[in-house]
C-alpha cells in the first residue's frame, strides 16, 4: 500500500511539472494578418485635421478608453487604429454633430509593455518594439539564468476576450501585452 501511495505521489508531482512542450504551439500568422488591437497601456497620437483642441496624445486607460475634449470617453479596446479612426469620425460628425466631414488619423506612439518571468536575470516589464522576438526579450531581461531552459518558453496572450497560453521558440515574435515565462530545466 505504501508503494502505491509513493508512486501515486510521484506521478502527481510529475504531472504538475508540465513544461512548454505540453502546450499547443503559438500560431504567428493569424495575429499578424488581423492587425494590432489596442488595449490598456498603449499611447496614441490622434490628429483631427484643422482642430487643434482635439488633436493630441492619449493614453489608453485601465478601462480601455481614451478621454477626448468635447466627446468624452471613447472605448478603444480591441480596435485597430483604422477602426478607431472610423469610430472617432462617427462620434465627431454623426453622434455629437460637432464637425462636418472630419478627417481623423490615429497612430500608436508607444505600444504597451510585455512582461517576462521565470529563469531570466531581470524579470519584469519591458517596452515592446516592432517585431521583438523571444530571444530579444530575454536579452532585454539580462539573458537566461544558468538554470533556464533555452529551447522553448510559454507565452500568455489575449486573443479576443480570452487569455491563451502557447508554446513558443526563441524566434517567435511577441506582441505588446504578452507574458513570457522561461522555464527551469530539470537536468
Amino acid at each position: 500500500m505504501r508503494t502505491l501511495f509513493f508512486w501515486g505521489t510521484v506521478a502527481g508531482l510529475l504531472c504538475g511539472c508540465a513544461g512548454p512542450e505540453d502546450l499547443p504551439a503559438l500560431e504567428q500568422d493569424s495575429a499578424l494578418v488581423e492587425g494590432y488591437h489596442l488595449d490598456t497601456g498603449d499611447q496614441l497620437r490622434v490628429t483631427v485635421f484643422n482642430e487643434q483642441q482635439l488633436t493630441g496624445d492619449y493614453g489608453v486607460g485601465a478601462n480601455g478608453t481614451i478621454s477626448m475634449p468635447l466627446i468624452g470617453e471613447v472605448s478603444v479596446r480591441g480596435q485597430t487604429t483604422g477602426e478607431l479612426e472610423q469610430t472617432l469620425v462617427k462620434q465627431l460628425s454623426v453622434e455629437k454633430k460637432l464637425l462636418i466631414n472630419p478627417s481623423v488619423s490615429v497612430q500608436v506612439q508607444a505600444y504597451r509593455p510585455f512582461f517576462i518571468l521565470g529563469e531570466v536575470r531581470n524579470p519584469g516589464q519591458y517596452p515592446c518594439a516592432y517585431e521583438t522576438t523571444v530571444l530579444t526579450a530575454v536579452a532585454m531581461a539580462g539573458g537566461f539564468s544558468y538554470r533556464a531552459r533555452t529551447d522553448y518558453v510559454s507565452i500568455t496572450r489575449r486573443i479576443g476576450p480570452q487569455l491563451v497560453e502557447r508554446r513558443a521558440d526563441r524566434t517567435s515574435i511577441i506582441q505588446p501585452g504578452d507574458v513570457i515565462y522561461v522555464y527551469e530545466r530539470y537536468f
